[in-house]
């Protein structure tokens, strides 16, 4: 018999009983696109920015270098990139977070250490230090008011992308973030519902869900519209996508360095 997971009665009806300001801050954030025309302070930029170095990072190793764009033409190049969305070149402060291996690569070669090629294993080792101070930057910002959205799209485009940030063989760009402070309309704007914690948390190995446990999981998409026209539609919109092809052309791309 499957053990059920339940997520509420060990954790205290999701942790609502254990609030405290930097849990209540990671419930309230979510992704922010509109934003009121005000700079970000040289000390709150600093702040974000050493708030992400102080993320966990394999062997203190820090495998990621940290793009500050301030150049308006290319935060303006960069909206038109990823998916032609204007409020990239609107945001106040323009971060993309690139896994880097050249700059170890180069350490060694420069001590005499005659470094092997890097491989798939280094790259992920290297994306996973890399988002880890990308959600450090986004939790740091949200203290202190200001709101963040990631833009996957960065991935696509290798070729150009590469050319543009002058980006050599083991660099990847993993992740962009948008900074600015929310609009009174974006401060009200409910955040989107997540799965219930039992949906998302099991224990000890993995189990895969049947059918009738993902239509349980996925019950708040489907209260206007069956699973299977939410699930098509949605298959359409994102997995199936001009964007989502490109964004794996592109990520192989950038893997053939690494191969």
């Amino acid at each position: 018999m499957k053990k059920v997971y339940n997520g509420g009665q060990k954790y205290g009806m999701e942790g609502r009983i254990y609030m405290n300001e930097i849990i209540r801050s990671l419930r309230e954030r979510k992704s922010v696109r509109v934003y009121e025309e005000c700079p970000i302070s040289p000390e709150d930029r600093r702040l974000i920015l050493q708030s992400a170095m102080e993320a966990p990072t394999a062997g203190n190793q820090q495998m990621y270098t940290i793009l500050d764009i301030t150049d308006q033409k290319l935060k303006e190049q960069l909206a038109g990139s990823c998916d032609h969305q204007p409020f990239i070149a609107k945001a106040a402060m323009v971060l993309i977070f690139c896994a880097d291996y050249q700059k170890w690569v180069d350490t060694f070669a420069e001590g005499g250490a005659q470094p092997r090629k890097p491989g798939a294993g280094d790259l992920m080792l290297a994306v996973t230090d890399t988002v880890i101070a990308a959600q450090n930057a986004v939790v740091a910002a949200q203290s202190l008011g200001i709101g963040s959205c990631y833009i996957g799209d960065i991935m696509e485009q290798c070729e150009l992308h590469r050319e543009l940030l002058q980006l050599p063989d083991y660099v990847f760009p993993a992740a962009m973030v948008v900074f600015g402070y929310p609009t009174q309309q974006q401060k009200e704007r409910p955040k989107p519902e997540r799965c219930r914690l039992e949906d998302i948390v099991q224990e000890n190995v993995y189990h895969r869900r049947d059918g009738a446990e993902l239509r349980h999981m996925f019950e708040k998409e489907t209260r206007n519209r069956s699973f299977e026209e939410w699930a098509q539609a949605f298959c359409k919109r994102k997995y199936n996508s001009d964007f989502s092809r490109e964004m794996t052309r592109s990520v192989e791309e950038y893997l053939k360095a690494w191969k």
